[in-house]
């Protein structure tokens, strides 16, 4: 660097950018993903109303009372994180911006959180019971594109028949995932089958695959409702959510075969690692062509 020139990076930058808490919280949440914006302004919300005093007011003690009031009113080690990691998230991007002088979040522990996939995956038994027992046609093709493509809930909310392609014997879904990474998935010709006899005569390429009876697109709230009705039905203890067929998707193909970068490609991981974890691409295949569906 030049005599006379300085570091931009080591620039405070000056707080007029944000001129309140609620100006810098929309400043952080800019381009974030839908779902997470959700997701953080709820955990942000939670940490105001819990500490009662303006982000520029807020100390290290504020955050160390809101992290034990995380564990007073009973969360799991996990629901603490999400809410501690939006938390410090925000504290630290204000800092950097110069709305407050210290990083006062920065000294706060994320609590660990055991790796229990286990408890969550279901036995192929399990699944097919769910599926076979549910009489509604929509409901239907949607527990088997959940499993069978292995996708997020929001990711499935979020398709259109714009996104829906014909390939030979069969067809693939596109999927918008996290992070606005966008990945096709291959599907088993049966389920493929199946998702086309649902479009029926719809030529609208915008429309929602899934369709409330409000006529727009099925909400994550209404397509966990389905899932859980469905394993309820099937016999299934505890609230199964659509994740859990994600994660039996996962473990079932590693047991039949399916190579690991193949699965985490299918699924959308960010690393091999998480995959990994349910352990016991070829361009234009699918993990979920190993399964029994």
């Amino acid at each position: 660097m030049g005599k006379g020139m300085t570091n931009p990076i080591s620039v405070p930058i000056s707080a007029s950018q944000a001129s309140s808490d609620a100006a810098l919280i929309a400043l952080w949440l800019h381009g974030r993903p839908a779902t997470t914006t959700r997701a953080y302004t709820r955990e942000i919300e939670r940490f105001f109303v819990s500490i009662g005093v303006s982000l520029r007011e807020t100390t290290l003690g504020d955050v160390q009372a809101f992290a034990d009031e995380l564990v007073i009113v009973g969360l799991s080690s996990a629901s603490q994180g999400r809410a501690l990691v939006a938390v410090k998230s925000l504290i630290a991007f204000a800092h950097q911006l110069g709305y407050v002088p210290f990083d006062v979040g920065r000294p706060v522990k994320i609590p660990s959180s055991r790796d229990r996939p286990a408890e969550r995956i279901l036995s192929e038994a399990a699944v097919q019971r769910i599926i076979a027992l549910e009489d509604d046609p929509r409901n239907a093709v949607l527990l088997r594109l959940l499993y069978a493509g292995g996708l997020r809930v929001s990711e499935m909310a979020d398709l259109t028949w714009r996104d829906v392609q014909d390939r030979d014997n069969g067809g693939q879904v596109t999927v918008h995932g996290k992070g606005a990474k966008t990945r096709a998935v291959v599907l088993p010709v049966s389920v493929w089958r199946d998702l086309v006899a649902l479009r029926g005569s719809v030529d609208d390429l915008d429309a929602p695959v899934f369709l409330s009876r409000q006529g727009g697109s099925l909400t994550a709230c209404q397509t966990h409702r389905v899932v859980s009705a469905a394993a309820a039905r099937a016999g299934i203890v505890g609230d199964v959510s659509p994740h859990w067929l994600r994660h039996a998707h996962a473990s079932h193909a590693l047991d039949r075969g399916a190579p690991v970068h193949l699965v985490k490609e299918t699924l959308g991981h960010a690393s091999l690692a998480t995959t990994s974890r349910y352990t016991h691409a070829r361009p234009g295949e699918s993990s979920g062509k190993y399964l029994a569906v």
